[in-house]
């Protein structure tokens, strides 16, 4: 049969063909990025440029051009990010937008490798284990092989799990892992590489992938699969990612592959808000973007509409010291606002009392303490401070907490769905038979050896293995894993069933078991949601809610508190008034961040997010008499604010009140001379 090809339609849109007013709502730069059509495109947005706004109206735009939603790929970091835009973009356009494929790179690889694992030699149903599952694998393995025995120190689970997912995620070899960053344990490299090819083996025979397969089995299967990886890309009409700046190597190859058909690619982030290469971001993705596709649009974002003016002068003068950067100079139509201030503290104890005194007088002003924050490089570097607000009944919080699917209570919990799903999950079958009491490590492997050969639980109790003292307790646990196998029971009601059994060991085994119970609640009432075990499965552990973070005194009921962050963990946030402590070289820069060009731009970086979090006034402070082990010491303040213009940043000094003179009955004692 003759074929006629005919042509796209490439006569364009204009504004009279659109139902939203995209020229009326976007500024010249937004709408650029807004209205690009086909091809690749770079967007370059500065902090508080209104990135998200660009993406929202984006996927409005292309939608109402015609484009398929289940066509358009959106990327991003949080599957909360994903939800937000596509909320927005409903909010703005209408539902299509919800029929958007979307969520974060392992989320959406998961997908992948659920419909295609078979080629891979995985199961379908294979289980995802989170950090904490993979630091007990790594524990296991590492006393299997006696390397705890060693006469040389041997690196602990932490390490290891670093050592292997820094060499997956930054395409290095365990050498080079360990000669640059654990030069110490370079005497243990053959057995460091034994430790990570057994752990490959190990997962692979329990049909389990961590966080790193994800993204490396769906590499593989793409490159390796002419006809898978030409089905998902031909799906992928448009290619959108939000902060490329956080992808890593094997993320940057995805995007690629992804977008490998149409070639339609818009990567939106700020080179200079890179500031995760202790993740495995790569700086220089975003950087060579354009040279990975020639023929890309670069467009800059720099009108701010958070800061005032002084804040971002402050801002562009730190960046100006940035070895490796594309050219901006963020500009607010705000009004200039006060100069940001740099506050010299005798030592630590002076710099919390000025932190905890400026909360209450901003308080007195009736500004909410949620809209004041504290960001510091390291979680240490808020102890005292701490200790202060106690002291004043300074109600905060501190955020870098524990995810609600890693606590202890939940993940026992979810275990008992795992062992469903995946029966050949050894990691979920230690947990559950060790929470039977009578069952140690080593009667915990001898079941699983039996559950591994015979395929099931039904005649384990008459195997000859099984003692008489925890005889009944196992026949509980096996009778409720056969009640919540089968499809005719819902994920919600299988839970329940699980808590049912689970309550009373929550009981014995947690001294704060009542807000564990709390915890169980809750879990019930976020699975009625699903209807899937593997669903659950797989969203707890890509998608994690964070655990309630706790301050140190409730304060009034109807106070919100002062928020305490890492800098790291402030990223995309923003407060009217925000302090920057501990601004001292040797911490921001970090004193290991001195030998490399591109680790000290990355320090560099790090204090460009924090100043950008500012809507209002910002304050540096740096204490001059630090303490340490070995007593005390002078300090320098950061290299990066040392130089900047009085003019910029505006010094401020601490003068301790003078008591006032004494009056004609003043009852007060003097003290001798």
């Amino acid at each position: 049969m003759k074929k006629f090809v005919l042509r796209r339609d490439d006569t364009g849109h204009t504004a009279a063909d659109f139902t939203i007013p995209y020229a009326d709502l976007l500024n010249e730069q937004q709408l650029e990025a807004v209205m690009f059509d086909r091809g690749a495109a770079l967007v370059i947005a500065g902090a508080g440029t209104g990135k998200t706004r660009t993406l929202v109206y984006r996927v409005s735009r292309l939608i109402e051009s015609g484009a398929d939603p289940s066509s358009i790929l959106l990327l991003t970091f949080t599957r909360r990010a994903s939800r937000e835009m596509l909320d927005r973009a409903s909010a703005i356009l209408d539902a299509r937008c919800h029929r958007i494929r979307g969520g974060t790179f392992h989320y959406y690889c998961n997908t992948i490798l659920h419909r295609y694992s078979t080629r891979l030699g995985f199961p379908e149903n294979f289980t995802i284990i989170d950090t904490s599952d993979a630091l007990d694998v790594l524990q296991l393995l590492r006393t299997e092989l006696k390397f705890n025995k060693l006469s040389q120190r041997f690196p602990n689970k932490n390490t290891l799990l670093s050592i292997i997912s820094t060499a997956v995620n930054r395409r290095m070899t365990l050498h080079e892992v360990v000669d640059s960053r654990f030069e110490q344990f370079l005497v243990h490299i053959e057995r460091i590489e034994q430790l990570a090819e057994v752990y490959s083996r190990y997962k692979h025979q329990n049909k389990v992938m961590d966080f790193d397969d994800l993204l490396v089995y769906t590499l593989k299967l793409l490159q390796t699969d002419a006809d898978v990886r030409n089905d998902v890309a031909a799906a992928n009409r448009y290619v959108l990612v939000d902060e490329y700046q956080d992808t890593n190597a094997l993320q940057a190859d995805l995007v690629n592959l992804f977008s490998s058909v149409h070639r339609n690619v818009m990567a939106v982030g700020d080179d200079a808000q890179s500031i995760y290469a202790f993740r495995g971001a790569d700086h220089r993705n975003i950087m060579q973007f354009p040279g990975i596709y020639p023929e890309t649009k670069i467009i800059t974002l720099e009108q701010n509409y958070r800061s005032v003016g002084n804040v971002l002068t402050l801002a562009n003068n730190v960046l100006e010291h940035a070895k490796q950067k594309y050219e901006k100079k963020l500009f607010t139509q705000r009004e200039e606002g006060e100069l940001p201030a740099l506050v010299r503290a005798s030592d630590e104890r002076e710099q919390s009392r000025f932190i905890a005194q400026m909360v209450l007088n901003l308080r007195e002003q009736e500004l909410s303490l949620n809209d004041v924050a504290v960001l510091f490089r390291n979680s240490r570097d808020s102890f005292d401070l701490e200790i202060e607000l106690g002291k004043r009944k300074i109600p905060y919080v501190k955020y870098g907490g524990q995810k609600f699917s890693e606590a202890a209570h939940i993940k026992d919990v979810l275990a008992h769905l795992r062992v469903v799903v995946n029966m050949d999950d050894a990691i979920a079958w230690n947990r559950i038979l060790t929470l039977v009491e009578g069952i140690g490590p080593k009667t915990a492997g001898e079941l699983i050896d039996w559950i591994n050969i015979n395929r099931n639980t039904d005649q384990i109790l008459e195997s000859g293995i099984i003692s008489g003292k925890y005889r009944e307790n196992l026949s509980k646990l096996f009778a409720l894993l056969h009640s919540i196998r089968g499809d005719d029971i819902s994920p919600a009601e299988a839970v329940d069933r699980i808590l049912a059994y689970y309550k009373p060991v929550c009981e014995k085994k947690f001294d704060d078991y009542p807000k564990r119970l709390k915890d169980l609640e809750s879990f019930s009432g976020i699975c009625i949601n699903f209807t899937r075990y593997q669903q659950i499965l797989d969203d707890l552990v890509l998608d994690p809610i964070e655990a309630t973070v706790v301050g140190s005194e409730p304060g009034k009921k109807d106070e919100e508190p002062l928020v305490l962050s890492t800098i790291h963990s402030a990223k995309g946030l923003e407060w009217e008034h925000v302090f920057i402590i501990q601004c001292l070289d040797g911490v921001i820069p970090s004193g290991y961040a001195l030998e490399l060009d591109e680790d000290l731009d990355e320090e560099l970086r790090l204090l460009y997010v924090a100043v950008t979090r500012a809507r209002e006034q910002l304050y540096i402070t740096y204490p001059v008499l630090q303490q340490s082990v070995y007593g005390e010491f002078f300090t320098k303040p950061s290299r990066f604010i040392d130089t900047i213009s009085d003019k910029i940043l505006e010094p401020w000094m601490l003068v301790e009140e003078k008591e006032p003179p004494m009056l004609p009955g003043d009852d007060r004692k003097m003290l001798p001379e």
